[in-house]
């Protein structure tokens, strides 16, 4: 029985749905529902899960990847996705240094599949066929692809997933081996090592081949009273990776173009440098790694060749390491003699009358062959046969009948950029493969970085073909706007949840990232929506519960498909901020180019819940403030902002009135309010500010979010500076505790103020920080993603004085960039030596820190907390007259009636608090 498509889809066949199969599955689901592409996608595999394959379905926590975790995401424009989900599912300390079980990798890829089907269901229409593709005949441009059991299937596209293959036999294996009961020739089939595990450590085993399959093997059959022996060619294992790798190092030399002999001498000249300087070899190799395939391609096919017979051995024993915990188990049964690698080939093998095998060994030239005597003998030689000894029927009648070609020197198939070449030279046929098959082409080609990326060019060449050429334009449209009047690359119905986002966003109130994951569940092509909830999610943090580089990694693929120059713009701008790699230049280049972009001017500028560009000078600030005004003058959004630049610069008549006029246009504005709040405590009106921020926050009764917990921060600075320390510990417990605020409002306000209460001589309250701490996430304090963040950890952690913790974050600000390395860095410093109550160093550092916080980003009121530090570390210290000297230009600037206490209580020459 043939099945067929399901009506007004065009099917797209997926065959085998191992690592490679799944990677192009979920790039086809992504794509099609960002293009709106009706898709039905068929994947077709015997496997119990997809994603698993022959490689990550082990069930052994002894076989772990050969590459570090942040190497080995399925996405190439996402390189931290696996690590974030080793996170998510009971990692959560796991780095991308770290070499973790296959088994969970495995894991990762097919909940990241089920993720992506769910995530395009509508669009693609998904059948998992628990069965092997046994044929793919042509009928017209229609595929029939049949099935083992018996049934078949049509398509319009084919993409071969299935990796090396079985072979009938290895083609080194003598005969009197290959009729024996006790030659395994795939390790990784399902069941394949039972019946040898069954015999326990009773008998010995060889393996053919030295490299990484053999290695996990060895692993899997180690017993005590069993030599597990191992031969190759060569006999060497695989190198180790290192415990702690450098980064890779560019070659110097011009390689492209040189033949072999000249490569040869360039690379060991390229090895010898850097070990010289370095003392590793290892980041020579991976240097190379993005040329390989470029290499390769410009070499001969007697160089190819000579490659593979002279050198190959000695680069896949360097380029494909074992993990240091497998090479550290390796070592140990080399050391205890349970491991016996050794160089040469097999010429026979006799059996015995106790079942075993005496196998004949070819050693290196001139020794003589040897004998061993095993129980089994088991194929490691990998994915290295010819393409013309597969056993593989589905391959095996492509060859036949001219649908498919051996690739150079036989190994693979030939293919114009992953699609198959027919007999007659062409990609005719709409059929792809990747990994494995494309190994003749490309040499590296079974890692994921490779597969990773091939799978989205793959995935891409099948749409675009599905596609055809472009229809004829369609009567244009009005396009939906933005609440700044841009226009949007989406329907009415996303745009309009969209807007809704962006004026919470504004206003601010709570559900802008609900709105924003909604528009972008409605469309998925919409780049805006995914750029907004990677922005929001950036400055919410981890309680956001957004995945910010996979949002942002959506709004770029979806911009590059379907964007305006305007929303081009923004999404590389969000991109910078996000990633904190030329931050500054982004947005103000994009607010340059277009003045009346709201949400890039709440972005730009710090209000309620944004820390702002930490690099943003007051100037700039300014211009932005002033030429979005100018471009939007009748908005209130643009007054608030202006108003919230005008207090920063001392200008608090201009400010209030400017808040004053937004709050007339929306009274919901937070951003006015927050601008009042500045005003009246840099103006020492306490009691009037005190009132003001009550009423409002009265009229505004609702669930706690980040603008109210901010704003009764504000209330309670002025209730501080009152000297009612009683009140401030009360609205702390009423709105500021951590039953009220979570993440990173719990980390901003709720922390400084419970150590501002304290360094002021008051009291913690009910609650210790240390209660607090426990509703913030530990990356949010030891591995936080801004310098504005970084720098209230460092006021969390001291106040709970945690040194080791000031140390961890120190370590992390010092690899973060110039901000964090040049101001959180120091601060952590001064900050330690608070903790460990080394006075003198603390108001030493404390003070040589404090003209710089600025660069960090946030308020002045919020970095006074680093002051108040100060001020009690110079009176611990036994100087009060430095204290009372600082006191009293504070309050110069603006007055306060409990500075002034502190002032005139300060003792002369003794030790004491402020």
């Amino acid at each position: 029985m043939v099945q067929r498509s399901s009506a007004g889809r065009r099917a797209v066949a997926v065959v085998g749905v191992g690592a490679a199969g799944a990677m192009v599955a979920v790039q086809l689901c992504e794509a099609a529902a960002r293009r709106g592409s009706a898709l039905e996608l068929l994947l077709i595999d015997p496997g119990p899960e997809a994603g698993r394959g022959a490689a990550y379905a082990t069930g052994d926590p002894r076989h772990r990847l050969n590459v570090p975790a942040g190497n080995m995401s399925c996405y190439p424009d996402d390189p931290g996705h696996f690590v974030r989900w080793l996170c998510r599912h009971g990692s959560p300390e796991v780095s991308a240094s770290d070499f973790v079980e296959r088994q969970r990798y495995g894991a990762y890829l097919a909940d990241t599949l089920g993720r992506a089907v769910i995530a395009a269901h509508g669009t693609v229409a998904v059948r998992r066929l628990r069965t092997r593709a046994t044929g793919c005949r042509w009928q017209g441009r229609t595929a029939r692809i049949e099935l083992a059991d018996g049934g078949a299937v049509d398509a319009d596209c084919v993409v071969l997933a299935t990796g090396p293959g079985p072979v009938a036999a290895p083609h080194w294996a003598p005969a009197g081996l290959r009729r024996s009961g006790r030659f395994v020739t795939d390790p990784w089939a399902p069941g394949a090592l039972d019946a040898v595990l069954a015999e326990g450590g009773t008998r010995d085993v060889l393996l053919v081949g030295t490299g990484l399959t053999s290695v996990d093997i060895a692993l899997s059959l180690d017993r005590p009273g069993r030599t597990v022996h191992a031969v190759s060619r060569g006999g060497r294992l695989p190198q180790s990776h290192a415990l702690t790798p450098l980064p890779a190092t560019a070659c110097e030399d011009h390689l492209d173009g040189l033949p072999l002999v000249g490569l040869r001498a360039a690379i060991r000249r390229h090895v010898g440098r850097v070990l010289a300087a370095q003392g590793d070899w290892r980041p020579a190799v991976d240097g190379l790694r993005p040329l390989t395939a470029r290499l390769w391609g410009a070499l001969s096919e007697e160089d190819r060749a000579a490659f593979v017979e002279q050198d190959s051995a000695l680069w896949n024993v360097h380029r494909h390491r074992m993990p240091p915990a497998t090479a550290e188990a390796v070592s140990r049964m080399r050391r205890t003699r349970r491991l016996r690698p050794r160089a040469g080939r097999v010429l026979d093998a006799r059996p015995g009358p106790d079942g075993s095998l005496t196998v004949v060994l070819a050693p290196p030239e001139g020794r003589e062959t040897r004998e061993l005597t095993v129980g089994w003998v088991v194929n490691c030689t990998g994915a290295y046969a010819p393409v013309k000894d597969t056993a593989d029927p589905l391959w095996r009648g492509l060859l036949d009948d001219g649908g498919a070609v051996p690739g150079p020197l036989g190994m693979g198939v030939g293919t114009d950029r992953g699609r198959l070449r027919g007999a007659d030279g062409r990609a005719g046929r709409p059929v792809w493969t990747l990994g494995a098959p494309r190994r003749g082409e490309l040499w590296e080609t079974t890692a994921v970085p490779e597969i990773r990326g091939q799978a989205a060019a793959v995935a891409d060449a099948v749409l675009g073909h599905l596609a055809g050429p472009a229809p004829a334009a369609a009567p244009v449209r009005r396009p939906p706007r933005d609440t700044s009047g841009f226009p949007l690359s989406t329907h009415d119905a996303a745009a309009a949840v969209y807007r809704s986002g962006t004026e919470r966003l504004l206003t601010p109130r709570a559900g802008a990232v609900h709105a924003f994951r909604r528009a972008a569940v409605l469309d998925p092509g919409f780049a805006l929506a995914h750029a907004a909830l990677a922005l929001t999610g950036h400055e919410a943090g981890a309680g956001a519960g957004v995945d910010v580089a996979r949002a942002l990694a959506d709004a770029r693929r979806a911009v590059a498909e379907r964007g305006s120059a305007h929303e081009r713009s923004w999404v590389e701008a969000v991109a910078h901020h996000v990633r904190g790699t030329g931050a500054d230049q982004a947005l103000v280049r994009h607010l340059d180019a277009h003045p009346g972009d709201l949400t890039a001017l709440a972005t730009a500028v710090p209000g309620v819940t944004s820390s702002g560009l930490s690099g943003l000078d007051g100037t700039t600030a300014r211009r932005l403030a002033e030429q979005a005004y100018a471009a939007r003058p009748g908005h209130w959004f643009p007054a608030s902002v202006l108003a919230l630049v005008r207090q920063e610069e001392g200008r608090y008549e201009e400010a209030e009135a400017l808040a004053g006029k937004a709050l007339a246009a929306e009274p919901a504005s937070g951003h006015a309010v927050h601008a009042l709040a500045h005003v009246d405590y840099e103006r020492g009106r306490h009691r009037a500010g005190l009132e003001r921020l009550d009423r409002w926050l009265a009229d505004r009764q609702g669930p706690a979010d980040a603008h109210r917990a901010h704003l009764a921060w504000h209330a309670a600075l002025h209730e501080l500076a009152l000297g009612d320390g009683a009140s401030a510990r009360r609205r702390w417990e009423a709105e500021l505790s951590p039953a009220e605020v979570r993440g990173p409002r719990a980390l901003v306000d709720s922390c400084t103020l419970l150590w501002r209460v304290r360094l002021t001589g008051g009291r913690y309250g009910g609650t210790e920080v240390h209660e607090v701490l426990d509703v913030i996430d530990r990356n949010l304090l030891e591995r936080p993603d801004t310098a504005f963040t970084a720098m209230h950890a460092a006021f969390a952690l001291a106040a709970a004085v945690d040194p080791p913790g000031l140390r961890r974050l120190r370590a992390h600000a010092l690899r973060a960039g110039r901000v964090p390395r040049e101001v959180v860095a120091p601060l952590c410093e001064a900050l330690e030596h608070f903790a460990e109550e080394r006075w003198g160093e603390a108001a030493t550092g404390l003070g040589r820190v404090l003209p710089s916080l600025g660069r960090a980003g946030g308020s002045a009121a919020q970095r006074e907390v680093a002051e108040e530090a100060l001020l009690y570390a110079l009176v611990a210290a036994g100087r009060p007259e430095e204290a009372r000297t600082r006191l009293e230009e504070r309050l110069s600037r603006r007055p306060s009636p409990h500075d002034r206490t502190r002032a005139n209580a300060l003792p002369r020459g003794e030790r004491g608090n402020p």
